[in-house]
């Protein structure tokens, strides 16, 4: 089995949400909050006002730029309102308001093209682009850019990302037990998109079930360059770079991206996602998500309509011991919510919840320099050099120790004997560097027109 160097092994806990392997459609919300800001890049522009009718589907907001994505309505009825609402990573951020009419009627167009199999590479990307297709591994990168070639490079190699390395995640699990023949055909839509000619569907060894059905049909495709391999179940097996390195030991450019390799990595859902929308012309609208954790009684994946609040999915798994934290996401990457009525948004992977009473704040204590961090980082960094810079707040020093590098994984701050919140120093290092970049760059723009 293959692995990258650094990462941990975290107790899985994933056994609770595979208790069904089905996949329950959540039930359809009276009213939906469905942000304009669901993606990385310039949010969307909405395109309806207030009062108007919509359907399953209908487009309701534009890409606000070329690393954008269109958003679209989850449910018919009416836009209620377009203002400020909560929302799950940002805090508060402008949202449609959409209250449904119950009746789920879905927007014309939204059918099968007989054709899909012959379309071009650039009819592809439009096809993804309308959909509104972005990464569903959580870092919602707009799916149409990620398929756009660089002028000179080439993409020889498309990785299918099965790992899902998070504790307590089953979503692209469950999805791949479920859907394995339209995985490998989205995988195949990719491949065309980017002319690669090969194909790799990376899955951790603690989904044997997956890997085995993916497997099976496969077999007897033998003139169609996609395979399986199987990785060791390690944390954060999941990252692009670190895939990237494990399957094919190649290099990812410090600041760049898979592209710069030669390589597109799409998570099994966003596949899953592509082929609906080249086949099916279907916008996302919906997600698989993990309901899960010590605070419900019955853990679950759920299909849920984008704008869904999170409130009504824990009230589907029945809530057992409240008050409670809730996590949007992994434990390791997630994000701890103080509103329950926040929406799923595309890139919203599971909701983990646990009982206040086993959450603990750690008494921190002093470096003991025992290189636990180092040893574990995945990116092959010093964080606690950074973390020291970032301490001081010589920002500066913290940058050339690659502060801007660090994934925010969290192995560091998991290993670490004195309980150093080395995540949160190094991203507050992060955020500090970015401020300084932006105050200087009105100044460089007006030294060149002086120049000019």
């Amino acid at each position: 089995m293959k692995t990258f160097k650094g990462g941990v092994r975290l107790p899985e806990h994933k056994e609770m949400s595979l208790s069904d392997t089905h996949i329950k459609r959540a039930k359809l919300p009276a009213v939906l909050t469905i942000p304009l800001q669901q993606h990385i890049g310039s949010p969307s522009k909405a395109i309806v006002k207030t009062g108007d009718s919509v359907c399953v589907g209908s487009k309701i907001a534009e890409p606000g730029g070329f690393v954008s994505a269109a958003i679209h309505s989850s449910v018919s009825g009416k836009v209620k309102a377009i203002d400020i609402f909560p929302h799950p990573i940002l805090g508060r951020s402008l949202a449609v308001q959409i209250e449904s009419d119950g009746k789920d009627t879905l927007a014309p167009g939204i059918t099968e093209d007989s054709n899909w199999k012959n379309l071009t590479p650039d009819e592809i990307r439009l096809r993804v682009r309308d959909a509104g297709v972005v990464g569903m591994g959580g870092a919602m990168f707009p799916a149409h850019v990620k398929f756009m070639p660089l002028p000179d490079k080439e993409i020889d190699t498309v990785i299918i990302n099965g790992a899902e390395c998070e504790p307590y995640l089953t979503a692209d699990h469950v999805l791949m037990l479920a859907k394995p023949a339209e995985i490998i055909a989205g995988a195949e839509i990719i491949m065309r998109a980017v002319g690669a000619k090969r194909c790799i569907i990376a899955i951790e060894d603690n989904k044997l079930e997956a890997l085995e059905l993916i497997n099976s049909k496969l077999f007897g495709m033998e003139n169609k360059p996609i395979k399986t391999v199987r990785l060791k179940v390690k944390y954060p097996q999941g990252a692009e770079k670190q895939l990237i390195k494990t399957v094919l030991n190649r290099e990812v450019p410090r600041g760049g991206l898979p592209l710069n390799a030669g390589i597109v990595v799409s998570n099994v859902g966003t596949v899953t996602a592509v082929y609906d929308a080249v086949r099916y012309r279907k916008p996302l609208y919906e997600r698989v998500v993990t309901v899960t954790g010590t605070c419900v009684a019955h853990a679950q994946n759920f299909l849920v309509r984008i704008g869904t609040p999170i409130s009504q999915l824990l009230g589907e798994c029945a809530t057992l011991r409240p008050p409670m934290v809730v996590i949007t996401g992994g434990p390791m990457m997630g994000v701890s919510q103080v509103d329950l009525d926040i929406p799923v948004i595309k890139g919203t992977t599971g909701v983990v919840t646990f009982p206040k009473t086993e959450v603990r704040i750690p008494v921190q204590g002093p470096c003991i320099r025992c290189g636990r961090c180092v040893r574990g980082c995945p990116m092959r960094l010093v964080p606690s050099l950074i973390q020291r810079a970032a301490e001081k707040e010589r920002f500066e020093e913290a940058e050339e120790w690659g502060a801007m590098d660090c994934m925010e994984c969290g192995v560091c701050a998991y290993n670490c004997p004195s309980k150093i919140p080395l995540v949160q120093l190094i991203r507050w290092a992060k955020a500090e560097i970015l401020a300084r970049r932006a105050l200087k760059k009105p100044n460089s723009e007006k030294s060149k027109q002086g120049k000019a």
